[in-house]
């Protein structure tokens, strides 16, 4: 088994994703717990209202909805009331049993899966604490679910590979737009909210690993005097494909205003995170120097790095991003300081880059590391390298930016 949940800030949004799933038939309401009312009884208000009044006692939650999936090896067979009981089991362990919830199970993929949505304020009004659930309760009652009811265990199933969030496929989308907006949804679902990121060039680097991009249009177009913001898929080769979706049409309303305020609300949350992403890298640069860039950029990757590469159509490279995946973190690599922007890794790297010279890199070299939605409770330990980079790296070596030497003055000698 391997459980996989995502907070929110909406809990109509997460109660409607599962709605529609049953309302096109490849879903069902399993139960309802902790309701006054069987659930074959529940409207769809009357399921809302429940959740939305018990995050009302608390209104500093304010990213107060959980969703949860449960997802079983494809071998397995289970019978709805298994399933429940399942659930059941989980909830209590992670320390939701008390909470109203509600049990889905879904037919739209190639293995047995439940979803539950419910509310993380208390009766009491309290906040239950999902920091590091899924690697502290989660992973616990995961293995002890699995030996009580006898599920294959998540170490040797192949279930985590049957649902990855894979890249949008441009070929599929180019020709119609209900495919290019479910297929784009899919990924903003995924991403908008779980990623700390401060500009739109930031985000773009996380949504270009899934062949996705936010595009503001031209400077003189009137949406973008009008802050308006489209949706575009892009092919392999980071071309346009498919209709554009305005942010509007989406029912998350990912427009620039909300962006934008995501933007401010994460350059606190992701200062913590930047000696992880500097250390990585010198780590590398340490083991090997002067290692080539494509090399470098498949290090990172095995870090849970991945590294997305700027060149012109020339093929000079102009910039380089910085996705980490286990923190949901983006950095520019400026912002994380001089020795990590692209000109700076391309001299570490021994490729130092002039106007006649080019460091061409593949487009399928120039995005790595793209992320499963299962990553964060995938079972296993964390890397040596999380080990050994709580503080950061601090070697021998000479730091970068003081290795060029200093020219020497010539004195004026003047004859007397």
């Amino acid at each position: 088994m391997v459980a996989k949940f995502e907070t929110g800030s909406s809990l109509n949004q997460t109660l409607n994703y599962n709605e529609k799933k049953v309302q096109k038939r490849v879903a069902e309401l399993l139960t309802a717990v902790n309701y006054p009312i069987d659930h074959p009884y529940l409207s769809f208000q009357q399921k809302l209202n429940r959740l939305e009044n018990q995050a009302a006692l608390n209104e500093n939650v304010t990213r107060n909805s959980i969703h949860i999936s449960l997802n079983f090896d494809p071998s397995e067979q289970l019978e709805k009331e298994k399933l429940i009981a399942i659930a059941t089991t989980y909830m209590d362990k992670i320390g939701f049993g008390e909470q109203p919830y509600l049990l889905y199970q879904h037919f739209d993929a190639g293995h047995p899966h439940i979803h539950i949505v419910s509310v993380k304020v208390k009766a009491d009004g309290k906040r239950i604490d999902t920091q590091n659930i899924g690697r502290n309760q989660s992973e616990k009652a995961r293995k002890e679910i699995e030996i009580a009811f006898n599920l294959v265990r998540a170490e040797d199933s192949k279930v985590k590979e049957k649902y990855k969030l894979e890249p949008v496929n441009a070929q599929k989308v180019q020709y119609g737009k209900m495919e290019t907006k479910r297929a784009i949804n899919m990924v903003l679902r995924t991403v908008l909210d779980t990623y700390k990121y401060c500009s739109l060039p930031e985000l773009n680097a996380l949504l270009k690993l899934y062949n996705v991009a936010a595009d503001r249009g031209s400077e003189d177009s009137r949406m973008y005097r009008h802050n308006g913001l489209m949706y575009r898929v892009l092919d392999e080769q980071g071309r346009k494909v498919g209709a554009p979706v305005k942010a509007s049409q989406f029912f998350m309303k990912p427009t620039l205003q909300k962006l934008e305020a995501n933007f401010k609300k994460n350059e606190t949350l992701k200062n913590p995170h930047r000696a992880r992403i500097k250390n990585v890298i010198d780590l590398a640069l340490l083991k090997k120097p002067g290692q080539p860039l494509p090399e470098l950029v498949k290090n990172l990757e095995k870090e849970g790095i991945a590294t997305v590469i700027r060149q012109n159509d020339k093929g000079i490279i102009y910039g380089i991003t910085y996705v980490d995946h286990q923190t949901k973190c983006i950095f520019n690599g400026s912002d994380l300081g001089k020795s990590y922007s692209a000109k700076a890794i391309l001299e570490r790297c021994g490729n130092s880059q002039s106007a006649g010279e080019k460091e061409r890199i593949p487009a399928k070299e120039q995005l790595t590391g793209r992320y499963s939605r299962e990553q964060e409770f995938a079972p296993g330990g964390a890397s040596i390298t999380d080990a050994l980079l709580q503080q950061e790296f601090t070697g021998d070596t000479l730091p970068f930016d003081l290795k060029r030497k200093r020219k020497k003055k010539k004195k004026n000698i003047t004859n007397r």
